[in-house]
């Protein structure tokens, strides 16, 4: 009795079970190198080689693995493969039906060799050469090409020296044996096809998401590199959160997959800023809108000056015989309307608060008159001007600051509309909630820290650091590395950001791990980490 045909039922029930697995594989070079070791499992070969299939029509060394010679080389923990790739051309064009892969491929077929020495049909000299050097006896080969649904040969399946399971000896493979393997490459080759692509969709699916970002970035020469460099500290927070085995998020784990995720909606978090006019995204003085306004005003003020002048004029035309051109009561006017042009162009660039004095000059300047070229009377700064003047924090203005904000909200439209596969169902959550704060003052839904994942949180903290550490801000020089921790600390008293992720950002020096890729030198300066508010030194294990 044939054991073989007896074990059949098991033999299919295996190879059944191997299609399963070999679908459930993700990463290609385990999927490949499981391939190769199920096809020795089933047809008991000492060894056996996987090629690919390459652009240029050659086929590439991936895997091989003898256990008589305890080779193995490629897959995942293998040494390099020294081998040049086998071509399916030779130099001169012709087929190269004499390499018997490379045939099996032309011809589409199943090639069953008992004895490679005896063969006349192939070219064997290298492996005859190998055997002189090993002191193996390459005997039995089985070469079966990987043909996909699409009909494709994606690659070539090569065992050799079927072993009797009894007694050890080298014998042919069966003509089970090759069934068995042709079903196997025939579902091997469609696996690799669809997880090819798999990959290839994702590839573009992230330089899509890569793409947008770039575009906000460069559709501001201020902002540049905000949509790059987000995703880089949100991956880094979150390394340092699974990492930490102390305090609050001791238990916080994600996988690949929900890194994936994160890593997605960091890269996608300021999408909706498309929508915003990059006249308030590149805001850099307080009356600019296409232009900066202070041109305007710098105009108005000579005009003023012009009159005083014509003034003064006049009054000596009318003093006849006075020689001497000198009066002190224009000049004092000049001097006052030079002053308070230098007190209107320091109140246009945008800092952190604006006194009330400072608010009453303004309005005391705002109500000097000068005339148009058509002899109309205007103020010196009309009520829009006088307004953005008076701006207490940055350059925006209440109505110019909803905007900018409602990028946010428009970013959780775009995300919200898009057919999401069930492993990125989190992202709009996640990129949506960069500008709430733990305390529910932030925007644009209010949301509190128990209301916000943990991983939206992180993206929410990575933007603010990336935000007060940025170099190419319109309205702000860059920040030390110190003064940045003690706001993003002091946003850690207020419930602003996440205090556990604070922490944790703070314990494991994600800070200075970040500011050595990304920050001038001149930012990173020494700093006793004591002084930063808000800071706890970690808790002992």
């Amino acid at each position: 009795m044939d054991l073989a045909k007896t074990n059949l039922p098991k033999l299919l029930g295996e190879l059944n079970t191997i299609g399963i697995a070999l679908s459930a594989e993700k990463d290609h070079k385990r999927l490949l190198e499981m391939i190769l070791m199920r096809a020795k499992e089933i047809t008991n070969a000492d060894g056996g080689t996987l090629y690919s299939r390459t652009e240029d029509d050659q086929l590439k060394f991936e895997i091989m693995h003898n256990d008589s010679l305890l080779i193995h080389m490629g897959g995942t923990g293998g040494e390099a493969i020294p081998y040049y790739p086998v071509r399916l051309l030779k130099e001169d064009g012709t087929p190269n039906k004499h390499n018997v892969a490379a045939c099996a491929v032309l011809e589409n077929k199943t090639i069953n060799i008992p004895d490679a020495y005896s063969n006349g049909e192939f070219d064997f000299s290298g492996t005859r050469k190998f055997d002189e050097k090993t002191g193996y006896r390459s005997q039995s080969f089985l070469t079966v090409p990987m043909t996909n649904h699409e009909n494709k040969i994606i690659g070539v399946l090569q065992l050799i020296n079927a072993k009797d399971p009894t007694t050890g000896k080298v014998k042919p493979f069966s003509e089970l044996d090759q069934q068995l393997v042709e079903s196997l490459a025939s579902q091997a080759a469609v696996t690799i096809t669809n997880k090819s692509l798999i990959d290839a969709q994702k590839q573009l699916f992230d330089a899509l998401i890569q793409l947008i970002a770039n575009a906000i970035d460069e559709k501001s020469p201020y902002t540049a590199g905000h949509c790059r460099r987000v995703p880089v500290l949100t991956n880094l927070i979150a390394n340092a959160a699974c990492r930490v085995s102390y305090g609050p998020l001791k238990d916080f784990s994600m996988t690949e997959e929900e890194k994936y995720e994160l890593d997605v909606a960091a890269w996608l978090h300021d999408c909706g800023k498309i929508t915003t006019p990059e006249y308030v995204v590149d805001k850099s003085t307080k009356l600019e809108t296409i232009f900066d306004r202070i041109q305007l005003v710098d105009g108005r003020f000579e005009v003023l000056k012009r009159d005083a002048e014509i003034a003064a004029l006049k009054r000596k035309l009318t003093a006849l015989g006075v020689t001497g051109f000198e009066d002190k009561e224009l000049n004092a006017e000049l001097d006052r309307l030079d002053a308070d042009l230098q007190f209107v162009r320091t109140c246009n660039i945008g800092g952190e608060a604006i006194s009330d004095e400072a608010i009453r000059k303004i309005d005391r300047i705002a109500g000097h008159q000068w005339r148009t070229v058509a002899g109309r009377p205007e103020y010196i700064l009309n009520e829009e001007e006088s307004q953005n003047l008076k701006i207490g924090r940055g350059t925006l203005s209440y109505r110019e600051r909803e905007i900018i904000n409602n990028h946010v909200a428009v970013t959780i439209k775009m995300l919200k509309s898009l057919p999401y596969p069930k492993h990125l169902k989190s992202v709009p959550e996640y990129a949506g909630g960069h500008h709430e704060k733990m305390d529910g003052t932030g925007y644009p839904n209010k949301l509190k820290k128990e209301e916000m994942s943990i991983p939206a949180r992180m993206v929410a903290i990575a933007d603010v650091f990336e935000a007060l550490t940025a170099k190419d801000r319109p309205y702000k020089k860059a920040m030390s590395l110190s003064k940045s921790l003690t706001i993003l600390g002091r946003m850690k008293q207020d419930q602003h950001v996440d205090p556990d992720l604070f922490d944790v950002f703070m314990w494991d020096k994600v800070y200075l791990e970040y500011a050595k890729e990304h920050l001038d030198p001149e930012q990173i300066d020494k700093f006793d980490v004591n002084s930063i508010p808000g800071y706890v030194p970690p808790p002992m294990n």
